[in-house]
């Protein structure tokens, strides 16, 4: 089939490699410099598997709207819903709060409608932008020509596993009224993978999407308070308590993301949450347990803080990891830079390295030691769960702070297992 994409950024140009793997000719559309440089020269600026393979052999072209309209039979429509920085989760949570803004969605939605009513033939548009509750009824179908068939089909992927999440999902959602455009949708997805569909309201997709990420951050905020109450009661560990947990699948569900560590980030996680938080407030409702979950999420983070200050005594302060998962360098919605932050709002120097996008610790140590700058930092903090850091060259004298506790014990420094207060020191 002939597919079109309006949008081509971090969530847009995987899913086109993906569905340009499985033999359909793809056109893109895409305002971006940075985008176009990255087809043009084939080098990927963000960590995704699989996708710089895809993309050494890729045959899309960024073409015009018109051009895309043209020689597509669907048209997928990623375009992003930002929130600030400030509802990400890497600084204290705002004061206020928001609706996601839906400023470029509704223009790339409207010109991408205009042009498919000029064209005058039908078109199917799968639009898979997260957004709130009646978004789509109210700001994105006025802006639909007859000739446009919506589909609100909202994904189930994480940053830096685009590619295999949209081929493997657990599900394919969709949110639809028109029927014969959701089963050509459906047949374009049979060509992709047999997972099940969900075919339901569209307000019902819009807010399955969104309370499938919130559920996840609850269940993370849950277990890492488990992970605190075990720093502090004797003879107990956070891994041996999830583990029991873990088998307990009837009830718990899997055991996906319960293990302790670090408060949950991504593009969509704290974003969500603070958007439904605000929704929550919006509708008066009895309890925000929204805003639990990011109160929780910064508490816990201030308490990391006390950690580290706790154990640094005259050392420096590193923060090995900057992206808000292992093995990518996407840092947007990092807990470690959240961390950063509160300790800088404390008046500390914090430094932060991170394999996946600075240069290799070799060079920056040697620069360390050329400049100006104290060089016996000997406080790490495990902020990333990148395998690399598990040889990491701690130096002699290092206190290493791990909310993972996957950093071997070694001779000579001391490793704090946070959660583990039963051999948790070496």
């Amino acid at each position: 089939m002939d597919i079109g994409f309006i949008g081509l950024g971090k969530l847009g140009l995987p899913c086109a490699l993906a569905v340009e793997s499985r033999g359909h000719d793809v056109v893109g559309y895409d305002p971006s410099e940075q985008v176009k440089d990255i087809i043009d020269t084939r080098k990927l600026q963000y960590q995704e598997i699989w996708a710089q393979d895809y993309l050494d052999k890729t045959k899309i072209k960024i073409k015009s709207i018109k051009e895309v309209v043209k020689h597509s039979e669907i048209i997928f429509v990623p375009i992003q819903t930002p929130h600030g920085e400030q509802y990400e989760g890497v600084t204290r949570i705002p004061d206020t709060r928001e609706d996601f803004d839906y400023t470029f969605l509704k223009k790339g939605v409207k010109d991408l409608s205009d042009e498919i009513e000029r064209q005058g033939e039908d078109k199917i548009v799968i639009v898979i932008s997260t957004v709130l509750p009646g978004t789509i009824r109210k700001e994105i179908k006025p802006l639909l020509g007859k000739h446009t068939k919506l589909c609100y089909n909202p994904f189930f992927i994480a940053m830096g596993t685009t590619m295999r999440d949209f081929l493997k999902p657990e599900i394919v959602l969709f949110g639809v009224e028109d029927k014969n455009a959701a089963e050509k949708a459906k047949k374009f997805y049979r060509t992709l993978h047999h997972q099940p569909f969900y075919e339901t309201t569209i307000e019902n997709a819009e807010l399955i999407k969104v309370c499938y990420n919130t559920f996840i951050s609850s269940k993370i905020s849950i277990v890492n308070t488990i992970m605190e109450m075990c720093h502090h009661l004797p003879n107990t560990n956070v891994d041996d308590v999830t583990n029991a947990l873990k088998m307990c699948d009837e009830r718990i569900i899997s055991d996906r993301y319960l293990s302790g560590g670090m408060g949950d980030g991504g593009g969509c996680h704290p974003r969500d949450n603070i958007a439904l938080s605000w929704l929550s407030e919006k509708l008066e409702m009895s309890y925000n347990w929204f805003d639990n979950i990011m109160i929780q999420r910064e508490l816990q983070t201030d308490w990391f803080a006390d950690l580290i200050e706790e154990h640094c005594e005259d050392r420096g302060i590193n923060i090995l990891g900057k992206s808000f998962k292992p093995e990518t360098n996407i840092t947007t919605g990092s807990p470690s830079i959240l961390l950063k932050n509160i300790l800088e709002e404390r008046g500390h120097g914090v430094f932060m390295w991170d394999p996946y996008i600075d240069e290799p610790w070799k060079d920056v140590k040697e620069q360390l030691d050329d400049s100006d700058n104290e060089t016996d930092s000997h406080l790490y903090f495990i902020g990333t769960k990148h395998p690399d850091f598990t040889d990491f060259p701690f130096e002699d004298g290092s206190v290493v702070l791990d909310p993972w506790r996957y950093i071997p014990k070694r001779k000579g420094i001391k490793v704090i297992h946070i959660g583990d207060s039963i051999n948790g020191t070496s």
